[in-house]
């Protein structure tokens, strides 16, 4: 059967030949997908962990609405440079430290989050220069050569005071450790970076924006058609499906996969399987999210054509 497999990438056609509740399971897996947009992201990081110290480190701002891949794309990152133990020493190196800004910018939580990213345990009564001292030593002894913050926005939840203390640590952690940092959110990030105009000089900025009807959303469907493990030949690339997900998704890369996602476990249930005009009229498979946008859009103004 595996000859009527074409359509298919020769990596993920044995996929297709699995029972359909397998092939459910492996559809509701996430899977990474390397379209441009997040290889560039990935790339970007893996120069900055290539980059040797000096007294003025590179530092990288991505930013993008929610669920445009950031956070997807720094986890491949974090997974391709785990923590390695040398038996022989007995030590440790942890290459790339990641973490999520705190809900409210308090330096105290901020480098309790950063410790526990470390795997280490906060001791209680420990004050605030205690833990300072102590995640400057473990970046250093762990040989962390990328610091990463995600949902960078959360900093605007704090006073403007509390702001200005957290971007003043900011570059002293990248002065003190020549370390690159890299900062991760919404659009409000690249916003909440700009309080800082020094700071803000050093980091380079990469927008994740929504995607456009253009080559290199074909691009992702015809990745996304190969890799489904469907046994017909789908027709994602077609003007009238990218232009139903496009509707439905506003350019979201994580409710195109939704809308994707549940498309092919259709197309396995009803033994269907392909993806095509059909699957999208549907308004059974339409996510939430989506639909709570389309009827949005059918209240207050009509939907684009």
């Amino acid at each position: 059967m595996t000859d009527e497999l074409t359509h298919l990438h020769p990596d993920f056609r044995a996929n297709a030949l699995l029972s359909d509740e397998k092939r459910i399971a492996w559809i509701r897996t996430e899977h990474w997908v390397g379209f441009p947009k997040s290889a560039a992201i990935v790339q970007r990081l893996e120069a900055l962990l290539a980059y040797p110290k000096r007294p003025r480190m590179p530092c990288l701002l991505i930013y993008g609405r929610s669920g445009m891949g950031k956070s997807m794309a720094i986890a491949r990152f974090c997974n391709a440079h785990a923590p390695v133990f040398n038996k022989t020493e007995g030590s440790t190196a942890m290459p790339v430290v990641a973490f999520q800004m705190p809900r409210e910018p308090l330096e105290q939580d901020f480098y309790e989050q950063m410790l526990r990213a470390m795997g280490v345990p906060v001791r209680s009564g420990m004050t605030k220069r205690d833990l300072e001292r102590l995640c400057l030593r473990l970046l250093g002894e762990l040989d962390t050569r990328v610091l990463i913050i995600d949902e960078m926005n959360n900093l605007l939840a704090g006073t403007s005071r509390q702001q200005r203390l957290f971007l003043n640590l900011i570059r002293f952690m990248t002065n003190e450790l020549a370390l690159p940092v890299v900062c991760a959110g919404t659009p409000e990030a690249h916003r909440a970076l700009l309080f800082d105009q020094h700071l803000a000089d050093r980091f380079d900025a990469l927008e994740l924006s929504p995607w456009r009807d253009d080559e290199s959303f074909v691009f992702l469907l015809r990745c996304l058609g190969s890799t489904n493990p469907l046994r017909k030949a789908s027709n994602l690339e077609s003007r009238e499906v990218r232009r139903r997900l496009m509707e439905l998704s506003a350019g979201i890369t994580g409710r195109i996969f939704r809308l994707v996602e549940e498309a092919a476990v259709s197309a396995v249930v009803s033994g269907r399987e392909l993806i095509d005009e059909e699957t999208f009229a549907d308004d059974m498979l339409v996510p939430p999210l989506a639909s709570m946008q389309r009827h949005g859009r059918t209240r207050h103004g009509a939907m684009p054509g």
